[in-house]
């Protein structure tokens, strides 16, 4: 039977990446067994190949529940990622060990497997969790650092493996602490045990398959439990009858920032921009010369001087504050403090101009164009080549002209992403955007919009269909006729047809039964919106006018009955709606007898007896700007 090494790491720890890359260099193990679902050992290889840009995400998802999906980011510096390129590069066998993802999915809701698996990472807690577990179990890095004196773990991690220029036998030692503070410690959770159960069932497996060493990577609280007795065969009863669902596997683009502890992932960090650093720069000596450089660069870019002087002042004092607090060297917070005071002039505010630029990154992750991919997100990468668009995940502007035929494919591809939830795009002043032939977009990404298109699979297997697809439900719940306006509006700027049909059908079918005026009058704008500015769109118009003004004209015959007797927040409510509705139909500019219905819809307002005077009032001003009510009438009312 082969020989087991054993490698408690810290996920996304790019001292543990280094000297776990070292480590397998002088073991040379004929297989590496990573802590990660073993249904998707077939698609590790790929993390390998020069095409995959990290950063990247396993995601996994039950083919009958697309919206349960569970990722598994990595990192350039993540020790899993360089441990899976070292196998690939040295022809050394590849497998995750862990529980199967189509067990995490049936598992039940009190067994968090998220949580138990992000249980390496160091991060401050109480002494006891809300079930009561130890900290010492939801948190060992932490309870490590404050045996240290230390008041965080990430500080204490920092030191002991990140930076510290002399580690040791790191892997060893980490062993012993873990092994120590298991020691004594009660019944862990019953997902966790069985996760444990099942990778010795797999590391078992791997030594009568295997002649030669074996490296099992894995987060540094599972190690002691990994490398304890424990039978086969109670392991083995430990996670019989685990439920199991059908899932799909792919891989996904991860950005930066979503590495990021604060950003709500476990298992994160707490400065993934600083961990890439640290890994590029890993063996230099001018590490911390380089990040100040950085900083200087993005200050430059932002218009602000930087001199060498104040860069080499910045890196003395740095040195001397690593030193007064007892650091083997300066750490991104003795940067940061040296940078504040001497590139910054003291202002912290400044800092944070560029703190979520430095620290967070704005990296975005590529995959190879052969990768298996859900259908959804294969269709946005195809529709994203063709738009020439790339997804970026720090915010950037961008201008469409809907008279080319980039600019329209651009502007459509966004709205139908819109639709399905994946905001990647935001319409910038979409009010005065729609009243010309250009568009203002904000683009960003974000990785979590891979998950929300794989949750629209059940509307179809493209961007077109599923859009399409998901309106047509959100028509069909639809409870007011403004709210149907609005998703008719939507389906046409996306140039959704099938939606958009659906939706008139639904839209005339219900102006023939409504008699609220509020939502009437509120479907009045996004009707007008698209009729004005349909051509920029080759939208065809002709059946919505007709519907258009009917809608106006029921609206205002309405309104005099409408605006009796109001308390304060309906009134409010209405004046808006009546606002709008009048701007819209200024801007469709209808037939005389339409418009004349209006006016004398306000008219009745202004002149009804139990009019709320609020109303009465914007009726007034309304009437008077249209040129319907004389300069003596108004100041008359004013009297």
């Amino acid at each position: 039977m082969s020989d087991v090494a054993y490698f408690g790491i810290r996920h996304h720890g790019p001292g543990s990446a280094d000297s776990l890359v070292q480590a397998l260099r002088d073991l040379q193990p004929v297989a590496v067994l990573i802590e990660g679902p073993s249904d998707a050992s077939a698609l590790l290889p790929l993390l390998a190949r020069p095409q995959m840009q990290p950063p990247v995400a396993l995601l996994c998802y039950p083919e009958d529940d697309p919206a349960a999906t569970s990722f598994w980011p990595f990192a350039e510096f993540s020790p899993e990622y360089q441990a899976a390129v070292w196998a690939v590069a040295n022809k050394a066998a590849l497998r995750f060990i862990d529980l199967p993802s189509s067990a995490r999915f049936a598992a039940p809701a009190t067994d968090d497997p998220d949580k138990t698996a992000d249980a390496d990472k160091p991060e401050p807690k109480d002494e006891t969790g809300e079930d009561g577990e130890p900290a010492s179990h939801r948190d060992p890095i932490g309870t490590l650092a404050a045996a240290a004196g230390y008041e965080d773990g990430e500080s204490w991690w920092a030191d002991i493996i990140e930076q510290n220029p002399q580690p040791g036998p790191i892997f060893a030692a980490i062993t012993d602490a873990m092994t120590t503070l298991r020691d004594g410690e009660g019944a862990i959770a019953p997902f966790e045990a069985k996760r444990e159960a099942h990778m010795r069932l797999e590391i078992a497996a791997a030594r009568k398959e295997f002649a030669g060493p074996i490296a099992v990577v894995c987060g540094a609280w599972h190690v002691p439990a990994l490398q304890a007795a424990h039978t086969q065969k109670n392991d083995q009863a430990l996670i019989k009858g685990i439920a199991r669902r059908k899932s799909i596997m792919t891989w996904a683009p991860w950005t930066g920032p979503r590495l990021a502890l604060g950003y709500g992932y476990g298992a994160g960090v707490v400065a993934p921009g600083w961990c890439k650093h640290l890994w590029r720069t890993r063996g230099r000596r001018d590490a911390a010369t380089l990040w100040l450089a950085t900083i200087a660069a993005v200050l430059r870019a932002k218009g602000h001087l930087v001199s060498t002087a104040s860069l080499i002042e910045a890196e003395r004092l740095a040195r001397t504050l690593a030193a007064i607090r007892e650091r083997p060297k300066p750490g991104f917070e003795e940067l940061r403090d040296a940078a504040i005071a001497a590139l910054f002039n003291g202002e912290a505010v400044l800092w944070a101009l560029v703190e979520a630029e430095l620290l967070l990154g704005a990296d975005v992750g590529e995959i190879p164009p052969d990768t298996p991919l859900a259908p959804l997100i294969e269709d946005l990468q195809r529709n994203q080549k063709a738009a020439r668009l790339k997804p970026e995940a720090l915010e950037r502007e961008l201008s469409v002209d809907l008279r080319s035929e980039s600019g329209l494919f651009r502007s459509t591809l966004l709205h139908r992403l819109n639709v399905l939830g994946v905001q990647w795009g935001r319409l910038a002043d979409a009010g005065r955007s729609r009243g010309t032939f250009r568009e203002k977009w904000t683009l960003a990404w974000e990785p979590e919009y891979a998950v929300r298109l794989v949750e629209n699979l059940i509307y179809g297997p493209t961007i077109e269909k599923a859009a399409n697809g998901r309106l047509i439900q959100m028509l069909g719940a639809a409870a007011s006729l403004d709210t149907l306006a609005a998703l008719v509006q939507s389906a046409i700027t996306a140039d959704l047809s099938e939606a958009a049909s659906a939706g008139l059908v639904a839209l005339e079918a219900r102006a023939a039964h409504s008699s609220e005026c509020l939502e009437m009058l509120a479907s009045v704008p996004p009707l007008a919106d698209i009729i004005r500015y349909g051509e920029a769109r080759k939208t065809e118009t002709n059946r919505l006018s007709g519907l258009l003004d009917r809608l106006i004209v029921e609206g205002a015959i309405a309104l005099p009955y409408a605006v009796r007797d109001l308390d304060e927040q309906a009134a409010t409510t209405l004046v808006g709606a009546v606002r709008k509705a009048d701007t819209a139909i200024r801007l469709v500019e209808p037939g005389e007898g339409v418009l004349d219905a209006w006016r004398n819809g306000l008219t009745g307002v202004l002149e009804g007896p139990g009019s709320t005077a609020l109303l009465a009032g914007c009726a007034a001003h309304l009437l008077y700007e249209a040129g319907q009510l004389s300069a003596e009438d108004a100041a008359g009312l004013l009297g």
